[in-house]
C-alpha cells in the first residue's frame, strides 16, 4: 500500500481525539467525525476536547467532519466507537479505505470479537486492528506508548505504524488479528475482578495472583480459538492486561474498585458518558469459552457478580475453594 497521507477518525471520545492528535503529530492530514458536533468543533476550533479530555491542549489542524461521507476520501479510517455501538456505526462507512478497528470487546448480541463484526457488515473492505496499553491521557501528553496493529494485509501494517508513529508513540505490527482482538476483550473483563481486589483491600499478593492467573485464562482461550501465544504475551495481550489491571485510569479497574467497596453496579454507572467496556463483554466472553470447552472462573466470577446476583465475598470464596491443580492449567 502506498503512503497514508489523509487519516480519518470516528469517535471524538478521549482515544479517538488521541489517536487525532497522533496522526497530526505524524504529520498527517486527518479528519475527525463525532456525534456530537460540539466536541467536533472544539477539536478543531478550541485545539481542546473539555468533555474527555479536559485541560489538555490538543494538537492544532484537526479538521472537523460535520457528516461521516467526508471521511470516504481518506486514506485510512481509525473506527473509535464503543464495541457495542461498532456493527452501527461501520454500516454507516462508505468508501474503500483500509478501515482500523480501535474499539476492545466482543459485541454482546453476536458474540462476535470486532474483525468478526466487520467482516460481517462490511464484506471485503480491508481491516485491521489497533491494541494495546494506551491511556489516552498520557498518549496527548505525549508519554512513551507502544501498541499493535493487527491486519492479515502484508501490505498494511507498515503503512499504518508509520502513519501513526513518531515522537513517544510506537506501533508495531502482526498478522493475529484474532490474538489482538481476543486480548483487547478479555482483559476488560480481568481488570474488574483487579479493581474488586483492590477495593475489598485483599493485597498486593492477591492483585499479583489475580493478574497472572487472570492471563492463563486468556491464554488457554486464546490458544484454543487459534491465537498466537507470542501475540498474547504481547502488548495488546499481556501488556494491555497489566496497564488495566494496575493503572488508576482504567474505566474497568475503577468500576472493580467500586463493586468490591459495596457500591451497586447501577450507582456506578448513572450519569457516565464514557463506556465500561467488561461489563457487556463479561457474558460474551464466557460464552465463546463455552464453545471451546475452556474454563475461566475468573471471568465467571466477574459476570456473576455483574449480571447474576452474586455477592463479591462469596465470589471471593468460590474462587480461592477450587481444587488445586498444576500451575499451567
Amino acid at each position: 500500500m502506498s503512503d497514508i497521507a489523509h487519516i480519518g477518525v470516528v469517535g471524538g471520545g478521549a482515544w479517538g481525539t488521541a489517536l487525532a492528535c497522533l496522526a497530526r503529530r505524524a504529520g498527517r492530514r486527518t479528519t475527525l467525525w463525532s456525534r456530537d458536533p460540539a466536541v467536533s468543533a472544539a477539536i478543531a476550533a478550541g485545539r481542546a476536547n473539555p468533555v474527555y479530555l479536559p485541560g489538555l491542549a490538543l494538537d492544532a489542524g484537526i479538521e472537523a467532519a460535520a457528516d461521516l461521507s467526508a471521511l470516504e476520501a481518506c486514506d485510512a479510517v481509525l473506527l473509535v466507537c464503543p464495541a457495542q455501538a461498532v456493527r452501527a456505526v461501520a454500516a454507516r462507512l462508505a468508501g474503500r479505505a483500509p478501515i482500523v478497528i480501535c474499539a476492545k470487546g466482543i459485541e454482546a448480541s453476536t458474540g462476535l470479537l470486532m474483525p468478526e463484526v466487520l467482516a460481517a457488515v462490511l464484506p471485503g473492505r480491508p481491516v485491521a486492528m489497533l491494541s494495546g496499553p494506551s491511556f489516552a491521557e498520557e498518549t496527548v501528553r505525549g508519554l512513551p506508548t507502544a501498541v499493535s496493529i493487527a491486519t492479515d494485509d502484508p501490505a498494511l501494517g507498515g503503512p499504518l505504524a508509520a502513519a501513526l508513529a513518531g515522537g513517544a508513540f510506537r506501533p508495531y505490527w502482526t498478522h493475529d488479528v484474532l490474538g489482538v482482538a481476543l486480548g483487547g476483550a478479555i482483559k476488560n473483563v480481568l481488570a474488574i475482578a483487579a479493581g474488586v481486589v483492590e477495593g475489598r483491600g485483599l493485597g498486593h499478593n492477591a492483585a499479583a495472583a489475580l493478574v497472572t492467573r487472570g492471563f492463563a485464562e486468556m491464554a488457554r482461550l486464546g490458544q484454543a480459538m487459534g491465537a498466537e501465544l507470542e501475540t498474547l504475551t504481547g502488548l495488546s495481550g499481556l501488556g494491555d492486561l497489566v496497564l488495566t489491571c494496575h493503572g488508576p485510569l482504567s474505566r474497568n479497574r475503577s468500576l472493580g474498585v467500586a463493586l468490591g467497596r459495596g457500591e451497586t453496579l447501577a450507582h456506578h454507572l448513572a450519569g457516565r458518558r464514557q463506556v465500561v467496556e467488561g461489563e457487556a463483554t463479561a457474558p460474551a466472553v464466557l460464552a465463546r469459552a463455552a464453545r471451546h470447552g475452556v474454563e475461566m472462573p475468573i471471568c465467571a466470577a466477574v459476570d456473576a457478580i455483574l449480571h447474576r446476583g452474586a455477592n463479591v465475598d462469596d465470589a471471593i470464596r468460590a474462587l480461592l475453594a477450587r481444587p488445586l491443580r498444576r500451575e499451567g492449567q
